[in-house]
Parts: C-alpha cells; structure tokens; sequence
C-alpha cells in the first residue's frame, strides 16, 4: 500500500478509533488492574472477527494474517495508567479518581487497534502474519512484558521482529524520532535501611546516629559512579527520598533513604549494584550504624536493532516526509519492551503528540494536565500499516 492508500485509509476510521481513545482516556486503570480495558479490545478484536486469546489476566495477543508462516511480526501497545489525578478538565476526563492516563497508553492503544482493523480488511494481502500485543502493567516493576513473554507472547508463531512507539510531547504531530542502538536506561529502585541506636541530643555518645550515617552515605554515593565507570558513559544514582526522626532533641533508631541507579550498559549496572551495597555497609559502620540495602531490579537498558531502525526510517520517511524523521537523543527513561528486545530484534520509537503551531506551555509525560494531540493516531496507525505491508521476512 502507498502513501495515500494507507491514510485514505485511515481517514475512513479515524473517528471511531478517537472515540475509542476518549472511552479508554475516561476509564483508565492501573498496572495489572486493566480489567475493563482488556474486555474493551477484547470486544473490539471479537467484532472484527480477528483471533485472539488473553495472556495473564488483562494481556491480549493475537495474529492476523494467512497463517502460511511459523514465523511474524510483532507490534506492542501498553494499557495501564498512572495513580495521578486528572487536571486537563477535557470533557472525557478521568472518571476514576487519581487514576490518569498520563503517558499516553491510550493513544497507544488506540493506534494498535485502529492497525488492526485495517490489517484485518486487507489480511488476504499481507505479506506476512502479524501479531499484536496489549501489555499491561508497563508503569509497575516487575513490568508487564516480563509475564508476557513467560507466557509465550513471541512464540506459536514465532516474532522475528518487534515494534512499538510511545508519544512524545517535545515533538510536533506528524513526526517522530528515532535512534538505533541504546536509547534508554535501565532502572534499579534502591532502599536503604540504617539503624543505629536513639540517644538524647545533648548525649549523643550514647548512641549511634542513623541520621550522620545517611547523610555520609548519601554524600559519597553521588562520588560513587566516577570512580567505577568509563568517564564517556552516562551514569545517573540519585537518592530522591530522606525519613527519620520524629523530634528536635532526639536521635532516632532508624533512617530510611531510596532513590534509583541508571545505565546504559548492563556490567556497568551490576559492577555498581554491587559496590553501592559495599559502600554503605562500609561507611554506616564507621559511625556504629547496620546499613540494610535493598535493590529492586527494574528494566535493563532499551537497544534497537540497527537493521530494524533504518527499515523504520525508511518506512516513515515515505509516510512522514524526510524533515519529520528526527533523530532520538537518548533518555535515563526506561520501559519494559527492553525486555522483548533482549529476545527478538526490535525497535522502539516516539511519535509527535505536540500540536502543529503550539506556542505556549504543553505539559509532559506523568503531567496532570498531559493533553496529546489526537491528530497523532493518524500518523501512529499509517506508520504501522506502512511497516505491515514494506517487511521482507529473511529466508
């Protein structure tokens, strides 16, 4: 399909698809509670005649296609949203209280779904089987395409290649940016626990003060990454919470830090998980004082496939124009289809939900006030479509 086939196309469904968006926007859900979500693209595929099957308790998979392979490709949407209140005051708000979708997960969503129809009007002349995936539980470790994929998301048919996009409010509708290689972090959650010994404030030397402890722990983590990586590699270790102490004159039994590690490389990432947790049991001891460290794992960093992205490019280049093909400066963000392309070749890129012409403030991602422009699920879909119909599946 060319061009102006696909968004002739598009045209033609493109109000039932905003329509879906705004159903979903006014009912969001959250991580691993996408309940009605799921029932919703359920109903959708079922309407469509399209196969299908749920894959934990709210994920959705299924193939579109001639089934004349073992083998396809593979497009992702997640459907979670965030405990965040909506401030937007659009008339199809959130009707859930302090639950938004303030990523654009229903964008996301919609966009998979308005593929799908039109894939499925033209399944007899796709050139290969494709398979879709409604994740949910990507804004909540352990992240949702881990359980996805123990479940056989990429196999019977086996995916040779994935694809997804996720809105981006720093860049105008009707493009997108991409980057091969790495382009996004993983992310560790880190806990800390010290405990020393409550005294008095004017007899401090009858105790163990957690509150010096942490301090001095906090201070020489942030100097920890520069020792212990290559100095061109981006590190970031950021402690982003501080309690303890309930009063002005006493020291108290315990402080509790937490804070997140983010890199771009996976050794660098485990050399540093395991000097941190030496460190501050190390340096709480010289003050009398037990540190407890407790990592979370999050997602590991998110690698596009070179090969993959340039075809990407190639594909948005005929649908977008060669100036809305941007390039994607890599982000310490992190998402969980990291984890599908550790397994398969894949790419992930951002798509334009700017509006054309915006001058003044436009909020971003995890705002209250995050407001897409709808006009992106066009350009989401067509790109879709275009990379449906362009791929050559390798003998």
């Amino acid at each position: 399909m060319n061009r102006k086939q696909i968004f002739s196309e598009v045209d033609n469904i493109f109000a039932e698809i905003v329509h879906l968006r705004r159903e979903i926007h006014r009912n969001p859900e959250l991580s691993f509670k996408e309940f009605n979500t799921a029932n919703l693209i359920c109903d959708f595929l079922e309407k469509l005649g399209v196969r299908y099957k749920k894959l934990t308790e709210t994920g959705v998979t299924g193939v579109i296609g001639k089934q004349n392979s073992n083998q396809c490709i593979c497009f992702r949407a997640d459907i979670d949203a965030l405990p965040i209140q909506e401030e937007t005051n659009l008339p199809f708000s959130s009707q859930n209280p302090n639950v938004m979708h303030a990523c654009g997960h229903d964008i996301h969503t919609s966009i998979l779904l308005g593929t799908i129809k039109l894939l499925k009007k033209f399944e007899e002349s796709l050139p290969v089987n494709v398979k879709f995936i409604f994740q949910p539980g990507e804004e909540k470790l352990p992240g949702g395409a881990l359980s996805m994929i123990e479940n056989g998301v990429l196999n019977d048919p086996d995916v040779v290649a994935i694809f997804g996009q996720h809105t981006d409010p720093a860049t105008q509708v009707g493009a997108i940016s991409i980057s091969p290689g790495t382009i996004m972090a993983s992310a560790d959650e880190l806990y800390w626990t010290l405990r020393g010994k409550s005294s008095h404030a004017a007899q401090p030397h009858l105790g163990s003060d957690p509150i010096r402890a942490a301090v001095s722990v906090a201070n020489s983590l942030y100097d920890l990454p520069q020792k212990f990586k290559d100095p061109l590699e981006p590190v970031l270790l950021a402690i982003t919470s501080f309690h303890g102490g309930y009063a002005t004159n006493v020291y108290p039994d315990e402080v509790k830090l937490s804070g997140t590690l983010r890199t771009f490389n996976q050794s660098t990432r485990e050399k540093l998980i395991e000097k941190i947790q030496a460190f501050s049991s190390k340096i709480a001891s010289c003050y009398g004082v037990d540190a407890i460290f407790e990592p979370i794992r999050g997602y590991p960093p998110l690698v596009n496939d070179f090969r993959l992205t340039e075809f990407v490019r190639e594909q948005a280049r005929e649908i977008l124009g060669e100036e809305n093909v941007l390039k994607f400066e890599p982000k310490m963000w992190a998402e969980d289809f990291s984890y599908y392309l550790q397994k398969v070749p894949g790419v992930f890129w951002f798509l334009g939900v700017k509006p054309k012409m915006h001058t003044g403030e436009f909020y971003g991602l995890h705002s209250s006030k995050y407001n897409p422009d709808e006009e992106a699920i066009r350009y989401g879909i067509a790109l879709f479509v275009k990379i449906a119909f362009s791929f050559k599946q390798k003998e």
